[in-house]
């Protein structure tokens, strides 16, 4: 099994998602379950049936960050080792084909949100990345066709 990488921030992303599961949507969905067996028969009740569906989705939410949790690798940014690139580390790089500038932080998968530039240390970039110094240039390599980026700091 491959490690799970995790940020400080992300562990208490995680951790606060996980208490908001357990303390507002969990007694959330008890109250709709309660509710809706008072309707009456249960074999054609479509709000008890609804609500058993919901709470299986919140019991299987809890149960696989407290999983993430358990097995996750902490990663600290703040210790983090600046002269080359690992999971953790926050990287600005130059295209040299469009020639725009671009950030990224690198995380472990379940942290990945590229619409805030968080790439996984599993992506093609965050592959290409890890291991690499300030200066050098890297061929990044996609599914759809391969550039080249220069690494212009390790923030």
């Amino acid at each position: 099994m491959a490690q799970i990488f995790i940020t400080k921030d992300g562990k208490k992303e995680k951790e606060e998602r996980l208490e908001y599961l357990k303390t507002v949507r969990r007694p959330e969905v008890l109250e709709k379950l309660k509710t809706a067996r008072e309707y009456g028969d249960l074999s054609e009740n479509s709000e008890y049936d609804a609500a058993r569906a919901e709470q299986g989705r919140v019991e299987s939410e809890i149960n696989m960050i407290e999983e993430t949790l358990r097995q996750a690798v902490i990663v600290d940014d703040e210790k983090i080792n600046k002269d080359f690139i690992r999971v953790g580390s926050t990287v600005k790089v130059l295209d040299l084909e469009m020639g725009e500038e671009e950030v990224y932080k690198i995380v472990g998968t379940i942290e990945s949100d590229p619409d805030r530039g968080y790439v996984s240390n599993e992506s093609p970039i965050g592959k290409a990345l890890l291991g690499k110094k300030k200066g050098e240039e890297v061929e990044i390599k996609t599914p759809n066709g391969s550039y080249k980026v220069k690494i212009k700091s390790i923030l």
